[in-house]
């Protein structure tokens, strides 16, 4: 036990809130809290981003337009959750969507919102322009490669 402001806490009982394997819940439960770690659009725009492709930070800010603070938040969300996992390749880090069946069901869900699908798959369109990752921009010279690109590129 790890006393904690007047609260015992069993250290060993700690458990990952965004496992929905816990026996204990019903099956709406478990329902509910995927359905929750999908409600924020940043992380199904990431999981739309990464389907088909890994991505590095860089390129998820470019895409998104979001802080790179606020990805990192949403990127480790997504890991714990065990739907996104990573590699290294030299100093870049990408992050790979490993629960291929999020993708269908964010497909179903947008065909009931009435979104369609060409809108789902600009989400995801690559290369991009204003990205200086090294998938988009693969002529970068390496000290440019996840930076504000040199004004002439």
């Amino acid at each position: 036990m790890i006393p904690s402001r007047g609260i015992e806490i069993n250290a060993n009982r700690l458990y990952n809130t965004f496992k929905i394997m816990n026996i204990k819940s019903q099956p709406e439960d478990r329902l509910a809290l995927l359905f929750s770690q999908l409600s924020q659009p940043a992380r199904i725009q990431i999981l739309l981003v990464i389907r088909e492709q890994p991505a590095c930070v860089c390129h998820l800010v470019a895409a998104l337009g979001l802080r790179q603070a606020a990805i990192s938040q949403h990127l480790m969300a997504l890991r714990e959750a065990g739907w996104v996992t990573t590699t290294r390749e030299s100093r870049f880090i990408f992050y790979h969507l490993s629960e291929k069946r999020l993708f269908p069901l964010i497909v179903n869900a947008a065909e009931i919102a009435g979104i369609q699908h060409g809108d789902i798959d600009k989400i995801s369109r690559r290369p991009l322009e204003n990205c200086p990752c090294p998938q988009c921009h693969p002529e970068l010279a390496s000290e440019f490669s996840c930076k504000s690109p040199p004004s002439q590129v």
